[in-house]
């Protein structure tokens, strides 16, 4: 079947379906121009297929994204083909500026799988090894026995910053950088959660202090280097990592009543969160995983491989991957994000090669629904939810004040917060 052919039955289905559902504002799918850098392009659906794939998705979008008040932006794909793609609702609330293909959503922590796959790039150039000891890199760590690989499996059993820096006296009137981070680790030795390699417990301070080992082992900016690997070679044009010097542009977020979130001492950091993305540009970084084309097979294997296996059943974790691995062998790779108002959500059913990527920058617990989504694929692949139910706790942070009160706070302090140690605009 011709492209042209295809894009024909493609627009004659969205013609029907949004005659039949005219109370969405932009029901028909938005045609996109992301499928010219992907290796799987030429694969093209069955329309049978194709067609109960798109009502599938689109029934839940409408009967549970809209129904809840979704802002923001989704996209599922097979092989690279886009079934379904659509932009709900507002980049800045306040200003009504509709969302597009090109607005960049904060990808909270789904910018893991990023640190994560920067850190095997760099084994695979001979950079680092998994088993370096973190000493290695920086000489006076205080902790004994913590190895990348367990930074990357979240087994290190070291504490998380989001709570150890305000407990030891952190002014939240600074910004608090990854160098930071380290020097608290170095300076006061907070106690270990557990003894390394004794069980998965979910850490930002892991992907952050993979984030300052990305800088030593490359000689580069983290945010060079995933330029130079990842961003450019995969024409991800609308990826960037933030610096506070975009604190002006980037995509606000928004409590579920739709209240503007502002910045806390915690939002500069990078390796565990602050990728800013797209629906289409997530979609070429899936594609990017499969076969050889930034990878090779045994680093592949690696990320993807189950680490944390001392409690039965499905859930796991790679390398900065969730994952679902099922009885029959089947693997469902995945990485959910919270941070602020920003809810996200990045699934890859590898062994059927569909992508779904929902991002929203207005808290709405809805969009962890969409693990729902596999089973217009697969009916074996249902989803379970994370430790947490929906995310672990240490994604939820912000949103474990009240409201109204970390709004106030926020918005105080965005005013109010310098920065200790400015880092350049990377």
């Amino acid at each position: 079947m011709s492209f042209r052919k295809f894009i024909s039955i493609v627009s004659f289905f969205s013609l029907i379906f949004s005659a039949c559902h005219s109370g969405v504002n932009r029901s028909k799918p938005v045609i996109s121009d992301s499928t010219t850098h992907l290796g799987q392009a030429s694969y093209k659906i069955p329309p049978e297929d194709f067609k109960r794939y798109y009502n599938g998705i689109k029934n839940f979008y409408e009967k549970t994204l809209i129904k809840s008040g979704f802002n923001g932006g989704i996209l599922v794909a097979k092989r690279g083909q886009v079934i379904f793609e659509d932009y709900h609702g507002f980049f800045d609330l306040k200003k009504k500026d509709s969302l597009t293909k090109h607005s960049a959503f904060h990808l909270a922590s789904i910018s893991k799988t990023f640190t994560a796959m920067a850190t095997l790039k760099l084994a695979e150039l001979g950079k680092l090894s998994v088993n370096d000891d973190v000493k290695k890199y920086f000489p006076a760590f205080p902790y004994d026995n913590v190895t990348i690989r367990l930074l990357l499996s979240h087994r290190s059993g070291l504490p998380n910053y989001i709570y150890f820096m305000e407990k030891l006296g952190w002014n939240k009137k600074q910004y608090c950088t990854n160098e930071d981070v380290l020097d608290y680790l170095l300076k006061y030795h907070p106690p270990a959660t557990s003894n390394p390699d004794t069980h998965f417990s979910y850490c930002n301070t892991n992907y952050a202090l993979l984030g300052l080992i990305i800088e030593k082992a490359s000689g580069q900016p983290y945010a060079d280097f995933l330029q130079q690997y990842f961003f450019t070679p995969l024409h991800m044009k609308d990826t960037y990592v933030f610096n506070v010097a975009d604190s002006a542009t980037a995509m606000p977020s928004y409590d579920w009543r739709g209240r503007r979130e502002g910045l806390t001492f915690l939002d500069i950091g990078f390796g565990d969160k602050n990728i800013y993305s797209t629906p289409e540009d997530l979609l070429k970084w899936d594609q990017a995983l499969y076969g050889n084309r930034l990878f090779n097979k045994q680093t592949l294997q690696a990320a993807f491989t189950p680490y944390s296996n001392e409690k039965p059943g499905i859930r796991n974790y790679g390398y900065g991957w969730r994952m679902n691995v099922y009885p029959n062998g089947k693997k469902v790779i995945y990485h959910n994000g919270w941070w602020h108002g920003n809810n996200t959500v990045f699934i890859r059913m590898i062994q059927d090669s569909v992508t779904i990527i929902v991002l929203g920058n207005k808290y709405n617990r809805s969009i962890y629904q969409s693990k729902k989504m596999t089973e217009i694929f697969n009916q074996d692949s249902m989803m379970e939810d994370d430790e947490n139910g929906i995310a672990s706790k240490e994604e939820t942070y912000p949103l474990q004040k009240s409201h109204s009160a970390h709004t106030k706070k926020s918005k105080a302090s965005s005013k109010k917060i310098r920065v200790k140690k400015h880092r350049k605009k990377r």
